[in-house]
């Protein structure tokens, strides 16, 4: 386990199947590969998080979460209006990516683009990650060093962690799996705000 914050470090951890916990612009999360069943499972685990809830996904760039899937004029609006941003977009999966072990039913994937150096460097490096909050499931989002360590302990590999820590909210959480677009979670950014958007 790692404290100090390498971006090589975490790249490395990631390759191999490990976990990484580091910096978004909303709040600290963890991540692994999400095309390793082994490492989702790991995300699962460390988390407590039930398995029908489905792990987001961090893109590096929004051509990238077009490979990943399926965009209509709704997804493009809200991409152009708020990524990058405290914005997850739940669309339909592509072909390329309906085997990642992401739980839920598989059909649909949450995929946003942070606004922070760190997490970007560490996606342009690694590719896309599975990242959820940096909590276990039902406790407060953690922001400092000592509570990330107490909660996930060796489970993750390298923590880049910055010594002041890091205090942010939840990214707003729009579906748009079905004919009408959806707020799943409330966050950051005003959910009529977004609708209005979508449904512009």
């Amino acid at each position: 386990m790692r404290h100090e914050p390498t971006i090589d470090a975490a790249v490395a951890a990631l390759e191999a199947g490990r976990l990484v916990v580091f910096p978004t612009d909303t709040v600290y999360g963890i991540g692994a590969r999400p095309d390793d069943p082994r490492a989702t499972a790991a995300v699962f685990a460390a988390k407590g998080r039930p398995r029908d809830l489905v792990l987001p996904v961090l893109v590096g760039s929004e051509g990238e979460a077009r490979r990943l899937a399926v965009f209509d004029e709704r997804a493009a609006r809200l991409a152009a209006a708020y990524w990058p941003g405290a914005l997850t977009i739940v669309l339909p999966r592509t072909g390329l990516v309906r085997g990642w072990d992401l739980g839920g039913d598989g059909g649909s994937v949450g995929l946003r683009l942070p606004d922070h150096p760190i997490a970007m460097e560490l996606l342009r490096r690694a590719g896309p990650l599975a990242v959820t909050s940096a909590n276990r499931s039902g406790e407060p989002t953690a922001g400092r060093l000592d509570t990330l360590v107490a909660a996930f302990g060796d489970r993750v590999a390298v923590y880049l962690v910055a010594d002041e820590g890091h205090a942010g909210s939840a990214s707003t959480v729009v579906d748009l799996t079905g004919p009408e677009a959806s707020i799943l979670r409330h966050g950051d950014l005003e959910a009529a705000d977004v609708l209005a958007v979508a449904h512009r």
